[in-house]
């Protein structure tokens, strides 16, 4: 097959997207993947204070998402939101330092792998509140209303979210004032160690949504190339002026909640069975082989530069140096009474 025939064959499953664009997709989800499950060793190490939430199997929704965006568009995040952070285009580096904890991280080594945020790259922070990663999209969405920028924002909340006060008075109020808003529930089927089908009335989040008077639908999270469409729509929807779409984005974690965690709320058949028949990346591979899109000499040079890439963040969290001390007070926000005290 000719690269020609391949690109054109490859717009019957993804528009507009040339060969390789679809690669760069693949490219990302393996440097996810990579630095993900190298990032967990290096949590169970003790490398990494408190840990990390990891988001392995979930590499679609993030990649597919941020790819439904335009570059400028705004992308908050939640407790687990590495795969938002590089999706949106923050260095591993940085990221991992972030994670250690040390001065070359994204936020100085303050936040840690809750707190990833890169203003100038669009991603305006991972968030450890259940659910308020939306309300912080928007307000981004609000303030692309009255700046005239054309952006949208995306908030990404779990299926834990879905079950909070807050998620759904974001989505009402995204829904009455028409804000160019993408709703993201990542719903990876558990909330800590909670089926979600478990505690979800009516079984049906995507459902529970459209009651709020927006578009809204499940979509194979697992899929990138229908996250992908669906963000897409959704942006373009939220461009032109009519308002915010829910997307729920089914997917699945691989590991724990976090780090470390010894499971005991579902079974190793569930877990291999995600694995060996959804994985996102295996499924991705296939179809762009199919299409000709890709070959095994490629697939290796993805794979040996998510390597490459990943070993160097870890050179440069390891070299990089702790915060001083003395700077632990700057940027930190404060007000003051009536009286004039700090608060």
């Amino acid at each position: 097959m000719s690269t020609a025939q391949a690109v054109q064959d490859s717009s019957s499953f993804v528009e507009g997207t040339t060969a390789e664009e679809l690669g760069c997709w693949l490219a990302e989800m393996l440097l996810i993947r990579t630095f993900e499950e190298t990032a967990d060793g290096l949590a169970l190490r003790g490398k990494i204070p408190g840990g990390m939430h990891p988001a392995i199997g979930q590499e679609a929704v993030a990649v597919g998402a941020v790819r439904g965006l335009q570059p400028d568009d705004i992308v908050a995040g939640t407790h687990r939101s590495h795969h938002h952070a590089l999706a949106k285009g923050l260095p591993p580096g940085p990221v991992l330092a972030e994670l250690y904890g040390k001065a070359g991280g994204n936020s100085g080594g303050r936040g840690g792998s809750m707190h990833l945020a890169d203003f100038d790259r669009g991603l305006w922070g991972s968030n450890g509140i259940v659910g308020a990663g939306l309300g912080i999209a928007l307000g981004a969405a609000l303030g692309a209303r009255v700046r005239g920028s054309n952006q949208v924002a995306l908030g990404f909340f779990g299926d834990g979210g879905a079950n909070t006060g807050r998620v759904w008075e974001f989505v009402n109020l995204a829904a009455v004032w028409k804000l160019p808003l993408v709703v993201a529930c990542e719903n990876n089927l558990y909330a800590v160690e909670t089926a979600t089908k478990a505690v979800t009335g009516g079984g049906d989040i995507a459902a529970r949504a459209a009651g709020f008077g927006l578009p809204s639908r499940a979509v194979d999270g697992q899929d990138i190339v229908a996250v992908q469409a669906a963000v897409r729509e959704a942006a373009g929807r939220a461009r032109a002026g009519d308002g915010p779409t829910f997307l729920e984005l089914l997917t699945y974690r691989y590991k724990g909640h976090n780090s470390g965690e010894v499971i005991k709320y579902r079974t190793e058949d569930e877990v291999l069975q995600w694995r060996n028949s959804r994985d996102p990346i295996e499924q991705f591979s296939a179809r762009l082989t199919a299409a000709g899109l890709l070959s095994s000499d490629l697939l290796a040079e993805y794979v040996d530069d998510a390597r490459t890439r990943v070993d160097e963040a870890v050179a440069f969290a390891e070299e990089s140096p702790w915060p001083d001390p003395s700077t632990a007070a700057e940027n930190v926000s404060a007000w003051s009474d009536t009286n004039g005290h700090a608060r």
